[in-house]
Formats: structure tokens, C-alpha cells, sequence
């Protein structure tokens, strides 16, 4: 009569399983706070309670129909832990009288064929990996776990609320706080493409509005450059056609940082496109600004 398993291996073994499929399906393992999943686990503890009790009755009845020999074998071996009969059974060699028992009758080149039955771990892997195939195989075909696109979008829809929530936590930029990073300036380009090609023209060449890129400026109210657009961007210039973008609520600091690295990075990081290369004429005073 075979030896049983446990109860408390088969509790282990079920909360173990129904915490893959819960994240299976869940995607996270926020179900393990949910009292749904504990109210599964001790349902299923108790119907394991009620498998072992069944299973105890019918032991104890099989038993009585055993000879003195058979019981005194098997109450021995009960005796034995189980995690010593599992590994026992798992690596377990057999002995010369055993191997004549399972001695398959044929062989080749005097090796000869044991009919011996597959290690229960592997027996155990291969069960468990068929129902995890089949688990999967249905979740992929008829939910979206593991979809590539649901993934991504989910993914994506995370990271901008994050990034959404993390730019209104951040207090406004203002020109106090405003410093210049190579990191701004393409964004600051399509902002500048978006807002201000239509005075200053194509890289800031000039047209309606002044030249951005060479050393002349008509309005020079800081002593940096970098802070001289962005004040010149927030608040505007009165009596022309550059309007307070900050002030006016058209663009953020923010914004206004980056365009401002763009302007600098046209007018420091590249040569001046003079009226001979198309450029619009100097206008202003020449500007002798201070290093960032």
C-alpha cells in the first residue's frame, strides 16, 4: 500500500499553483492583498483537509486487509519522513534481486533494458509544465496576457500619468530657476518651429523679427544670454510684434527654458547666418555677455 502525501505538502503545493495563475491573469501581485485570493487559498485548504480525512478512511480500511507481514512493513515505512521517501524514490538505485523483477527480456551488444518507472520529480516537472502550457496557451489566445501591443499600451499609459504626475509636482520654471541644457534643445526647436519661425524665419536667420543669431540685440535686460531670451520670451517687448508668451499663458517656464536653449545654441554653438549667407542685418546694440 502506497504511502500518501501530506496534507500540509498539498496546502503548500495549491497556494504555490494559485499564485501563477492569479498573476497569470492579474499581471501584478496586487491580488495578494485582496482577500478574494486568501478567501481562495483557505477554501482550498480546507477541501485538502477533507481529501486527507477521506483519504485516512480509506487507508485505515485497506489496512485492516493487510496480512501481520504487510502491515508491520508499511507502518515501518510510515515511520520514515517524507521528504526522505521523496528523495528516496526520486534517486533511489535498485538492488540486483530488484532489477531482476523489471529485467526487460531483450538487449543489445550485452546491454540489457530496465523497465524502470521515469523519477517522480520528472514526472512532476512534466505535469506541471503540460498544464502550464495549456494555462498559458488559453491566456494568451483568449485574454490579453502577454500581447505585445496590450503590453506596450498599458506600459505607456503608465509612464505618462507618471510623467504627468511628476511635471505637476514640479514647481514652474522661472527665470531664477531656468538653466541651460543641451538636453532642451530639440524640443526647443520644434517649440521655436511652432511659435516663432514665422517672424524669425528658419534657424533664426531673422524676417518680421530681428536676427537670433548674431551678437546683436536691441533688448538686452540680463547679462547672460541664456536668461536674456527667456526674459525676453516670458515678458514680451512692448511696441512690436513679440508678444509676452509667459505672460500671456501661451507658453509654460518650462517651454520658454527650452526655447531659450535653442536660441542659444544657434546663436553659441553655430556660426551667424549674416545677410550675405541670407540672414537679416544686424539690429541692435552689440552684446558683451557674460559666460554661463
Amino acid at each position: 500500500m502506497r504511502q500518501r502525501t501530506p496534507v500540509f505538502v498539498n496546502i503548500l503545493i495549491i497556494t504555490v499553483l494559485l499564485v501563477i495563475f492569479y498573476y497569470l491573469f492579474v499581471q501584478s501581485y496586487a491580488f495578494l492583498a485582496s482577500p478574494y485570493f486568501w478567501g481562495t487559498v483557505v477554501i482550498s485548504a480546507i477541501l485538502a483537509y477533507i481529501h486527507s480525512a477521506i483519504g485516512d478512511l480509506i487507508e485505515n480500511n485497506k489496512f485492516k486487509k493487510l496480512t501481520a507481514e504487510e502491515k508491520s512493513a508499511y507502518l515501518t515505512e510510515k515511520k520514515v519522513p517524507y521528504f526522505q521517501r521523496l528523495y528516496a524514490a526520486a534517486f533511489k538505485k535498485q538492488s540486483d534481486t530488484e532489477e531482476k523483477d523489471i529485467l526487460i527480456d531483450h538487449g543489445f551488444d550485452g546491454i540489457m533494458e530496465l523497465d524502470n518507472q521515469l523519477p517522480k520529480w520528472w514526472l512532476g516537472l512534466f505535469y506541471f509544465g503540460t498544464v502550464f502550457c495549456i494555462v498559458y496557451i488559453s491566456a494568451y489566445a483568449f485574454t490579453d496576457f502577454a500581447h505585445p501591443i496590450s503590453e506596450y499600451d498599458k506600459e505607456y499609459k503608465e509612464q505618462t500619468i507618471a510623467i504627468d504626475k511628476y511635471l505637476a509636482e514640479q514647481p514652474p520654471v522661472t527665470i531664477e530657476s531656468a538653466v541651460f541644457s543641451e538636453d532642451n534643445i530639440a524640443a526647443g526647436e520644434e517649440i521655436f518651429k511652432t511659435n516663432c519661425v514665422s517672424c524669425h524665419s528658419d534657424g533664426g536667420k531673422g524676417g518680421i523679427g530681428p536676427n537670433l543669431t548674431d551678437n546683436y540685440w536691441h533688448n538686452q535686460p540680463e547679462k547672460t544670454l541664456f536668461k536674456n531670451v527667456f526674459h525676453v520670451v516670458e515678458n514680451g517687448v512692448a511696441g512690436t510684434a513679440m508678444q509676452a508668451w509667459g505672460k500671456n499663458g501661451v507658453l509654460p517656464g518650462g517651454d520658454i527654458e527650452k526655447v531659450a536653449a535653442y536660441v542659444y545654441s544657434i546663436n553659441q554653438l553655430k556660426k551667424p547666418i549674416t545677410p550675405k549667407d541670407g540672414g537679416a542685418p544686424p539690429y541692435g546694440d552689440e552684446a558683451h555677455w557674460e559666460k554661463q
